[in-house]
Protein backbone atom coordinates (compact mmCIF):
# COMPACT_ATOMS: atom_id res chain seq x y z
CA UNK A 1 0.00 0.00 0.00
CA UNK A 2 1.06 3.59 -0.51
CA UNK A 3 2.24 5.60 2.47
CA UNK A 4 -0.64 7.47 4.14
CA UNK A 5 -0.75 11.24 3.75
CA UNK A 6 -0.11 12.81 7.16
CA UNK A 7 -1.53 16.21 8.11
CA UNK A 8 -0.50 18.12 11.20
CA UNK A 9 -2.97 20.55 12.79
CA UNK A 10 -1.41 22.80 15.42
CA UNK A 11 -2.64 25.86 17.27
CA UNK A 12 -2.78 27.39 20.70
CA UNK A 13 -5.41 26.79 23.35
CA UNK A 14 -8.66 28.50 22.41
CA UNK A 15 -7.68 28.81 18.75
CA UNK A 16 -10.59 26.62 17.68
CA UNK A 17 -8.73 23.45 16.67
CA UNK A 18 -11.59 21.23 17.88
CA UNK A 19 -14.24 22.87 15.71
CA UNK A 20 -11.87 23.04 12.74
CA UNK A 21 -11.17 19.31 13.04
CA UNK A 22 -14.86 18.46 13.43
CA UNK A 23 -15.66 20.43 10.26
CA UNK A 24 -12.70 18.95 8.41
CA UNK A 25 -13.46 15.34 9.34
CA UNK A 26 -17.05 15.76 8.11
CA UNK A 27 -15.69 15.77 4.54
CA UNK A 28 -14.37 12.22 4.80
CA UNK A 29 -15.57 8.74 5.74
CA UNK A 30 -13.97 6.80 8.64
CA UNK A 31 -12.24 4.60 6.06
CA UNK A 32 -10.58 7.65 4.48
CA UNK A 33 -9.20 9.42 7.54
CA UNK A 34 -8.07 8.78 11.11
CA UNK A 35 -7.24 11.21 13.91
CA UNK A 36 -4.41 11.02 16.46
CA UNK A 37 -4.69 13.58 19.26
CA UNK A 38 -1.69 14.60 21.34
CA UNK A 39 -4.06 15.06 24.31
CA UNK A 40 -4.33 11.29 24.65
CA UNK A 41 -0.58 11.07 25.31
CA UNK A 42 -0.37 13.14 28.48
CA UNK A 43 1.62 11.30 31.14
CA UNK A 44 -1.00 10.43 33.84
CA UNK A 45 -0.57 12.48 37.00
CA UNK A 46 -4.10 13.14 38.30
CA UNK A 47 -4.09 10.28 40.81
CA UNK A 48 -0.95 11.63 42.49
CA UNK A 49 -2.05 15.27 42.95
CA UNK A 50 -4.25 17.25 45.27
CA UNK A 51 -6.63 19.83 43.81
CA UNK A 52 -4.16 22.60 44.67
CA UNK A 53 -1.28 20.73 43.03
CA UNK A 54 -3.41 20.22 39.92
CA UNK A 55 -4.02 23.97 39.77
CA UNK A 56 -0.29 24.72 39.82
CA UNK A 57 0.84 21.86 37.58
CA UNK A 58 1.87 23.08 34.15
CA UNK A 59 0.26 20.89 31.47
CA UNK A 60 1.50 23.25 28.74
CA UNK A 61 5.00 21.84 28.51
CA UNK A 62 6.31 19.22 26.05
CA UNK A 63 7.63 17.19 29.01
CA UNK A 64 4.03 16.39 30.06
CA UNK A 65 3.56 14.34 26.87
CA UNK A 66 4.78 10.78 26.30
CA UNK A 67 6.46 11.84 23.06
CA UNK A 68 8.03 8.43 22.40
CA UNK A 69 4.66 6.65 22.50
CA UNK A 70 3.04 9.44 20.46
CA UNK A 71 5.67 9.10 17.74
CA UNK A 72 5.56 5.29 17.90
CA UNK A 73 1.78 5.20 17.36
CA UNK A 74 2.01 7.61 14.41
CA UNK A 75 4.67 5.36 12.88
CA UNK A 76 2.43 2.30 13.36
CA UNK A 77 -0.46 4.01 11.58
CA UNK A 78 1.89 4.95 8.75
CA UNK A 79 2.71 1.22 8.47
CA UNK A 80 -1.04 0.51 8.29
CA UNK A 81 -1.18 -0.96 11.81
CA UNK A 82 -4.08 -0.36 14.21
CA UNK A 83 -3.29 1.56 17.39
CA UNK A 84 -4.90 1.15 20.83
CA UNK A 85 -4.57 4.06 23.22
CA UNK A 86 -6.16 5.01 26.53
CA UNK A 87 -8.35 8.11 26.27
CA UNK A 88 -7.16 11.15 28.22
CA UNK A 89 -9.75 12.37 30.73
CA UNK A 90 -8.20 15.77 31.56
CA UNK A 91 -7.21 14.60 35.04
CA UNK A 92 -10.79 13.98 36.09
CA UNK A 93 -10.60 10.96 38.44
CA UNK A 94 -14.37 10.47 38.17
CA UNK A 95 -14.19 9.48 34.50
CA UNK A 96 -13.22 5.95 33.50
CA UNK A 97 -11.05 6.32 30.38
CA UNK A 98 -12.03 4.41 27.24
CA UNK A 99 -9.58 2.42 25.16
CA UNK A 100 -9.47 4.11 21.78
CA UNK A 101 -9.07 1.99 18.65
CA UNK A 102 -7.44 4.04 15.90
CA UNK A 103 -7.51 2.28 12.56
CA UNK A 104 -5.07 3.29 9.79
CA UNK A 105 -6.41 5.25 6.82
CA UNK A 106 -5.07 6.92 3.66
CA UNK A 107 -5.17 10.27 5.51
CA UNK A 108 -3.81 10.56 9.04
CA UNK A 109 -4.51 13.76 10.99
CA UNK A 110 -2.15 14.47 13.88
CA UNK A 111 -3.25 17.34 16.13
CA UNK A 112 -1.88 19.01 19.22
CA UNK A 113 0.08 21.79 20.83
CA UNK A 114 3.56 20.38 20.35
CA UNK A 115 3.39 18.43 17.10
CA UNK A 116 5.72 20.91 15.38
CA UNK A 117 8.06 21.04 18.38
CA UNK A 118 8.57 17.26 18.49
CA UNK A 119 11.08 16.80 15.68
CA UNK A 120 10.24 13.16 14.93
CA UNK A 121 6.54 13.93 14.71
CA UNK A 122 7.11 17.04 12.60
CA UNK A 123 9.27 15.03 10.16
CA UNK A 124 6.31 12.71 9.44
CA UNK A 125 3.97 15.52 8.38
CA UNK A 126 3.22 16.02 4.67
CA UNK A 127 1.06 19.11 5.27
CA UNK A 128 0.97 21.48 8.25
CA UNK A 129 -1.98 23.66 9.24
CA UNK A 130 -1.75 26.29 11.98
CA UNK A 131 -5.00 27.48 13.57
CA UNK A 132 -4.59 30.92 15.10
CA UNK A 133 -6.73 33.43 17.01
CA UNK A 134 -6.17 36.74 18.73
CA UNK A 135 -5.15 36.34 22.36
CA UNK A 136 -8.30 37.89 23.84
CA UNK A 137 -10.56 35.71 21.66
CA UNK A 138 -8.62 32.59 22.61
CA UNK A 139 -8.70 33.53 26.31
CA UNK A 140 -12.50 33.89 26.35
CA UNK A 141 -12.89 30.51 24.63
CA UNK A 142 -10.48 28.90 27.08
CA UNK A 143 -12.23 30.36 30.14
CA UNK A 144 -15.62 29.22 28.88
CA UNK A 145 -14.35 25.68 28.22
CA UNK A 146 -12.46 25.31 31.51
CA UNK A 147 -15.46 26.44 33.55
CA UNK A 148 -17.98 24.29 31.66
CA UNK A 149 -15.99 21.13 30.94
CA UNK A 150 -13.06 20.85 33.33
CA UNK A 151 -14.37 22.15 36.62
CA UNK A 152 -11.84 24.95 37.07
CA UNK A 153 -12.84 28.18 38.76
CA UNK A 154 -12.46 31.39 36.78
CA UNK A 155 -9.46 32.29 38.96
CA UNK A 156 -7.73 28.94 38.39
CA UNK A 157 -8.35 29.04 34.64
CA UNK A 158 -6.97 32.57 34.39
CA UNK A 159 -3.92 31.61 36.47
CA UNK A 160 -3.14 28.79 34.05
CA UNK A 161 -3.67 31.08 31.07
CA UNK A 162 -1.22 33.75 32.26
CA UNK A 163 1.42 31.47 33.77
CA UNK A 164 1.25 28.38 31.58
CA UNK A 165 -0.72 28.77 28.34
CA UNK A 166 0.63 32.04 26.94
CA UNK A 167 4.33 31.41 27.76
CA UNK A 168 4.10 27.93 26.20
CA UNK A 169 2.39 29.28 23.09
CA UNK A 170 5.13 31.86 22.57
CA UNK A 171 7.94 29.37 23.13
CA UNK A 172 6.72 26.14 21.54
CA UNK A 173 4.10 27.11 18.92
CA UNK A 174 4.55 30.62 17.61
CA UNK A 175 8.08 30.04 16.21
CA UNK A 176 6.62 27.41 13.84
CA UNK A 177 3.67 29.44 12.59
CA UNK A 178 5.23 30.99 9.49
CA UNK A 179 6.73 27.66 8.40
CA UNK A 180 3.32 26.00 8.14
CA UNK A 181 1.74 25.30 4.75
CA UNK A 182 -1.53 26.94 5.76
CA UNK A 183 -2.40 29.44 8.49
CA UNK A 184 -6.09 29.69 9.36
CA UNK A 185 -7.18 32.78 11.31
CA UNK A 186 -10.12 31.85 13.50
CA UNK A 187 -11.33 34.93 15.38
CA UNK A 188 -14.97 34.86 14.33
CA UNK A 189 -17.99 33.38 16.02
CA UNK A 190 -19.52 32.44 12.65
CA UNK A 191 -19.14 28.73 11.94
CA UNK A 192 -19.53 29.28 8.18
CA UNK A 193 -16.10 30.92 8.00
CA UNK A 194 -14.25 27.83 9.22
CA UNK A 195 -16.53 25.47 7.28
CA UNK A 196 -15.62 27.34 4.09
CA UNK A 197 -11.90 26.92 4.83
CA UNK A 198 -12.30 23.19 5.49
CA UNK A 199 -14.27 22.87 2.24
CA UNK A 200 -11.32 24.29 0.32
CA UNK A 201 -8.59 22.30 2.07
CA UNK A 202 -10.50 19.00 1.94
CA UNK A 203 -11.17 19.41 -1.79
CA UNK A 204 -7.47 20.03 -2.38
CA UNK A 205 -6.58 17.04 -0.24
CA UNK A 206 -9.09 14.71 -1.90
CA UNK A 207 -7.56 15.54 -5.29
CA UNK A 208 -4.04 14.99 -3.96
CA UNK A 209 -4.69 11.72 -2.14
CA UNK A 210 -7.56 10.12 -4.05
CA UNK A 211 -7.25 11.85 -7.41
CA UNK A 212 -10.85 13.06 -7.33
Amino acid sequence: MNKPYVIGVAGGSGSGKTFFLKSFLAHFTPDEVCLVSQDDYYIPVAHTMTKEENKLYNFDLPSTIDADLFESDISKLMRWETVYQKEYTFNNPNIVPKILEIKPAPIIIVEGLFILHFKKVAADLDMTIFIDADEEVALQRRLKRDLAERGYSNEDAYYKWVNHVVPAYKEYLLPHREKCDKVVINNGAVADDIIKVTDQISAELREKVFGK
